[in-house]
Order: structure tokens, then C-alpha cells, then sequence
């Protein structure tokens, strides 16, 4: 349908249009010096030694957690309110996802002291996910595992742009994994970008990327290598000169749009707490600075998401869930043992969760239609 406001949208104009036609002009299609460009200035953007630019989030993760020599009977703690990719990457490697309770409806991102409860002798990893790309609480958990002696992955799909303490997301775990799919604040279509500050990790991420080859097609075009080995079990995880193109666009326009994305935030925040004061609002006080990907809502208790969400659509505002919990799929129902009680705030966020739009093209009078939308999708109900 068309609708008055969609949930996301990009923003691509002759910046975007002139670096593809830079690389087509170029004839060099494949992963080459446009793509290191673009892992150069994620480099510098993030303040990380390595970064890896990929085909997409997924397989930053999966390399993260291939890196990071999960295997099976190992198990990585990671949270069930994320999107899917979070956990089959661990699952993957043959090791098993443990997931853990978010902290409240106030904060939907891991909660360390449920991690810390959940850790076994079997317990090799945890992947933290900054929600929203709201940072996580990365002091309590680099306490937790120097206590255990546990590896970080950071999955940062949302949070390119999001710091604490001035210390970008991505760089506070050993491994960052970012994804820069349509939807995100920076988009390349399909793709993504995996960092370290561990040179022998970015050795073993580099040849995992590209078949677990020495040498890439890019080395013997210049001249620089003739031949290779392959000494590792790698994949086809490459990004491409156009998508990495893009990216460099995207770039370059990324802060000026996190800090819209941040003000309509605050202009949703007021508006929505003046308007349906019966709504909580995560992360109302965030932690650090904010990429602000998302802007999720939790409905009233007893409110149906489904009859709200109807509404919403016939006013022509389009909204989502971010995310019904991944324990609940089916393809994880029969993977895992019941979790009774163990994720009551997941699951609480899982059925009443909302996600309004949110994009740098968004005008104040957008905000204000979807608020006033809001007020009257839960008034036909409460009424």
C-alpha cells in the first residue's frame, strides 16, 4: 500500500549516484580499492585498527563467532529480543545460543546480571546487541567477562554512530559486527563491516572472508601476488566496489543524520508523553549517545498490538516489532529447553512492543501526525 508515512526510508541522491558510476566507469566490479577506502574511513569514523568490510550483518557474525572458535558444546549468551541472525550465527558453528532477559521495558538491551547468572563452565561467549542503538551497559559486562575469561562480540546492526564514554560501540567488545542493510542508519543495500583492534584476529577474519586464501583477486590485478594458498576453512563473505561506494557516500552523511534521527527522538519523546501518557517510552535516559535506529514504544497492558497497529494502518502510518522473541520461533522452540519465567521482561517487551517511524527525512509535522495517530489508535481501545 501507499502509505502517508512509512517506517524507514533512504536517503540517496547524486553522492550516491556518482560513486556508482565511478566504480562502473572503473571496470573493477569485484572487492578492491574503493572497498579498502571504505574500510579505511570505518577505521577512522570509529577509531578501531581493523575493519572488514562484508557482504552483510550476518556474516559479520557469523565470521565474529568463526573467530572467536566457538564449537560445538560451547555456549554464547546472547539476547532472545534481537533479530534472528544474532543467534544463528552462533548456531553455525555447531555451538548453542543461552538467551538471557533484557533489563525492563524502561531498557530493552542485555541485562548483565541475567548474563552473569547463565554463565557455565560451557560458557565461551556473549554477544551484547545495543538495541535500538541504545549502547548496553559494556562496563558491567567487560566485568564479567575478564571475571570469566569470556569473549565480546558486539552486535552493532544498530548502532553505527551510537558511544559511551566517548568509545564508539563496536570497539568495546573483541569484535564488532555492523550491518548495512536498507534499513539502517547507513545503507550499502546488502552489506556490512566487521572490527578488531587484534591483529591476530583480523588475520583469521581477513582470510575467513575470501575462501581462507592468502591472496585476493585484488593483489594479483596490481601485480602484487601471482599465486595462493588456502590455510583456513573461509567463505564467500565479500562486498562489492558499488556497495562499498555507496557506503563511502553514506558516510559522509551519517552524522548529520544520527543527529536528526536523536532530535526527532526527543520531538517523539515530548509529544508521546503529553499525548498517551499511558505509553512507556524505552530509553527515555539513555546511556551514552544514541545512533537512534529504532523508535520502539510499549504498549498499556491489556492493549491489542494488533487492533493498535490496524489502526495505525489505516491512517497510513506503518509501524513493526522489533522483535518477537527468538525463543518463540519455531525453528528454536524444539532447539531449546523451556525457559519459564527466565525472560518475563523479553517476553512482556515481545507482545507489546511497537516500532514507529523513524527516518532523517521526517519532517516535525510527521512526528506530530503519527503521535496524534497514536493517541487515537489507543483511544478507540481504552475508551
Amino acid at each position: 500500500m501507499e502509505w502517508k508515512i512509512p517506517l524507514a526510508d533512504i536517503d540517496f541522491g547524486v553522492e550516491e549516484q556518482e560513486a556508482v558510476l565511478s566504480v562502473l566507469n572503473s571496470r573493477w566490479l569485484t572487492m578492491g580499492g574503493v572497498t579498502r577506502e571504505f574500510e579505511q574511513a570505518f577505521e577512522e569514523y570509529v577509531g578501531v585498527k581493523h575493519a572488514l568490510a562484508v557482504a552483510n550483518g550476518t556474516a559479520a557474525l557469523h565470521m565474529a563467532c568463526l573467530a572467536a572458535d566457538l564449537q560445538p558444546g560451547d555456549e554464547v549468551i546472547v539476547p532472545a529480543l534481537t533479530f534472528v541472525a544474532t543467534a544463528n550465527a552462533v548456531r553455525y558453528t555447531g555451538a548453542t545460543p543461552v538467551f538471557a532477559d533484557i533489563v525492563s521495558l524502561d531498557d530493552l538491551d542485555l541485562s548483565p546480571d541475567q548474563v552473569e547468572l547463565l554463565i557455565t563452565p560451557r560458557t565461551k561467549a556473549v554477544i551484547v546487541m545495543h538495541y535500538g542503538g541504545n549502547p548496553c551497559d559494556m562496563p558491567a559486562f567487560k566485568r564479567i567477562a575478564e571475571k570469566n575469561h569470556l569473549i565480546i562480540i558486539e552486535d552493532d546492526a544498530h548502532a553505527v554512530g551510537s558511544s559511551f564514554e566517548g568509545r564508539a560501540m563496536g570497539t568495546w567488545g573483541d569484535i564488532g559486527c555492523y550491518s548495512f542493510f536498507s534499513n539502517k542508519n547507513m545503507t550499502t543495500g546488502e552489506g556490512g563491516m566487521v572490527v578488531t583492534n587484534d591483529d591476530a584476529e583480523f588475520e583469521r577474519l581477513s582470510r575467513l572472508r575470501s575462501h581462507g586464501m592468502t591472496t585476493l583477486t585484488w593483489d594479483r590485478h596490481r601485480g602484487h601476488a601471482w599465486s595462493y594458498d588456502v590455510v583456513d576453512l573461509g567463505y564467500n563473505y565479500r562486498i562489492d566496489e558499488i556497495r562499498a561506494a555507496i557506503g563511502l557516500a553514506q558516510m559522509r552523511k551519517l552524522p548529520g543524520f544520527n543527529m536528526r534521527r536523536r532530535f526527532l527522538v526527543s520531538l517523539y519523546t515530548e509529544a508521546l508523553r503529553k499525548n498517551s501518557p499511558g505509553l512507556i517510552i524505552p530509553f527515555s535516559n539513555p546511556r551514552g549517545i544514541s545512533a537512534a535506529h529504532l523508535m520502539p514504544v510499549i504498549l498499556p497492558a491489556g492493549v491489542s498490538r494488533h487492533d493498535f497497529m490496524e489502526g495505525m494502518k489505516s491512517r497510513g502510518i506503518q509501524t513493526s516489532i522489533h522483535y518477537p522473541p527468538i525463543h518463540t520461533f519455531s525453528a528454536y522452540r524444539d532447539f531449546i529447553p523451556r525457559l519459564d519465567g527466565i525472560l518475563h521482561w523479553t517476553e512482556e517487551a515481545g507482545s507489546r512492543e511497537v516500532t514507529l517511524p523513524l527516518y532523517p527525512g521526517m519532517s516535525e509535522t510527521d512526528v506530530n501526525l503519527v503521535v496524534e495517530s497514536v493517541a487515537e489508535s489507543l483511544n478507540l481501545q481504552i475508551s
